[in-house]
C-alpha cells in the first residue's frame, strides 16, 4: 500500500505524507504591544502644539487607563474653554495634539483610582511637550 501511495504521489507531483506529526512554528518576535498606536486625541483648536505622555507608577510600571484631563482656556483673553481627557494605552503613553500656540498655560491632572500626578505646559514656551509622570 505504501508503494503505490509513493507511485501515485510521484506521477501527481506531490510528496507523500509523512508519518511525523507537523512541527509549530514559532510566533512572531514582535509582541501585540509593539505594534499598537499611542491613543491620540485631536484638540482641533488650531494649532500644532502637542503633548505627549508616559504615566508611571511609584515602582516604575505603567499605568493603563490612567485619565488625563486638562482645560485649555484660549481665544481673545481666554473666554473661550474646552475640557479635554484622554486615557493611556497598556505602555502607559497618551498623546494630545492640535492645542493653540497662543493659550493660558495648561495644567494636566493625572489620575487613576486614588493616584495622582500632575504636568504643566506653557504652550507659548514648549508647544512640543513631553512629560513622564509618575503617579503617587
Amino acid at each position: 500500500m505504501t508503494l503505490a501511495l509513493l507511485m501515485i504521489s510521484a506521477l501527481l507531483g506531490q510528496t507523500p505524507p509523512s508519518s511525523t506529526p507537523p512541527v509549530a512554528q514559532p510566533a512572531s518576535q514582535t509582541s501585540p504591544s509593539a505594534t499598537t498606536e499611542v491613543p491620540v486625541l485631536d484638540a482641533k483648536l488650531g494649532g500644532d502644539c502637542s503633548a505627549d505622555f508616559t504615566v508611571r507608577d511609584a515602582s516604575g510600571a505603567p499605568v493603563y487607563n490612567a485619565l488625563v484631563h486638562v482645560r485649555v482656556r484660549y481665544g481673545p483673553a481666554a473666554v473661550k474653554r474646552m475640557d479635554l481627557e484622554i486615557g493611556t494605552d497598556s505602555q502607559g503613553k497618551a498623546r494630545i495634539v492640535g492645542l493653540p500656540p497662543r493659550a493660558r498655560p495648561l495644567v494636566y491632572d493625572i489620575t487613576k483610582g486614588t493616584l495622582k500626578g500632575t504636568a504643566g505646559q506653557d504652550l507659548r514656551q514648549t508647544c512640543r511637550g513631553e512629560f513622564t509622570v509618575t503617579l503617587k
